[in-house]
């Protein structure tokens, strides 16, 4: 009985040791996890931008080493890395915490770690107040709810998206890339416009601003008459608009603008 209590024992023993092998046998051959086009996510489905439209985003906005450059909703993290690639500062917000991870991997595998970083997050909540650049994937529903937050970045800021426009906010710059990129081959930059709304006092009378976006009207009052401005738009901290024929740029700064070249100036007397 002894003799076959210890053949019992023996074979239990082996039994758990190939089970336990095979266990991580599999486990170790198990493929690491891979996302999948059009999976749900928590605002947008993922669907990732062709390496070929990433490229031409990012040479849209033009970013160099000193660029900061945020994604948000960032997927595999495509975005951040090309431009970390690049030189630049750069950082992925994203719900999905596989995502996340995933897109460290990649970024430590193109040996840009150190300058391409992710964080899990709600896009909606992220501080994007130090971003030069925004490379994005997004619905214009989910831009339009971030514009708000869009036009605090410092003016001149560029924002580049993939497909998808803001609404009121007309494209500076409208580009389509070459090659494989399916059915996304457009891209849209936009800058930031300074916020000139208000009455500024000029040599020439005053002017006062209304501003959607970077769309200018208003009127210039001189000598008891007003006369419409015509024209009026902003390109970052550029400003220009015609009065009467006569076509004012400059560019501004804070609570004061001026022509390059001396020509006018002016002080903003009242905000809005």
């Amino acid at each position: 009985m002894k003799l076959w209590n210890r053949v019992l024992q023996t074979l239990l023993a082996l039994c758990f040791v190939s089970y336990a092998g095979g266990a991580v046998a599999a486990e170790a051959t198990q493929a690491p996890w891979e996302p999948v086009e059009g999976q749900e996510g928590k605002d947008v489905v993922w669907v990732p931008t062709p390496f070929v439209l990433v490229e031409k985003m990012l040479d849209m906005a033009g970013v160099t080493p000193e660029d900061y450059v945020m994604d948000l909703g960032s997927g595999d993290g495509r975005n951040v890395i090309a431009a970390a690639k690049r030189g630049a500062r750069a950082l992925g917000v994203e719900f999905n915490p596989k995502m996340v991870e995933l897109s460290k991997q990649l970024a430590e595998k193109e040996g840009v770690a150190e300058r391409a970083l992710f964080v899990e997050g709600d896009m909606y909540a992220a501080d994007i107040s130090q971003a030069t650049v925004l490379a994005l994937f997004l619905l214009t529903e989910n831009l339009n709810k971030l514009a708000p937050k869009f036009l605090d970045l410092r003016p001149g800021a560029r924002i580049v998206i993939n497909g998808f426009g803001i609404d009121g906010w007309d494209p500076d710059e409208t580009a389509r890339a070459e090659g494989d990129c399916g059915s996304w081959c457009t891209a849209h930059l936009f800058y930031v416009p300074a916020k000139v709304a208000g009455t500024w006092r000029l040599p020439q009378g005053e002017l006062t601003l209304a501003q959607s976006f970077q769309k200018l009207s208003g009127t210039l009052s001189s000598g008891g008459t007003r006369a419409p401005i015509t024209n009026g738009r902003m390109r970052g901290d550029q400003i220009s608009f015609s009065v009467g024929g006569i076509k004012f740029s400059g560019r501004v700064d804070g609570d004061s603008m001026r022509d390059e070249g001396g020509a006018w100036s002016a002080v903003r007397i009242e905000s809005r």
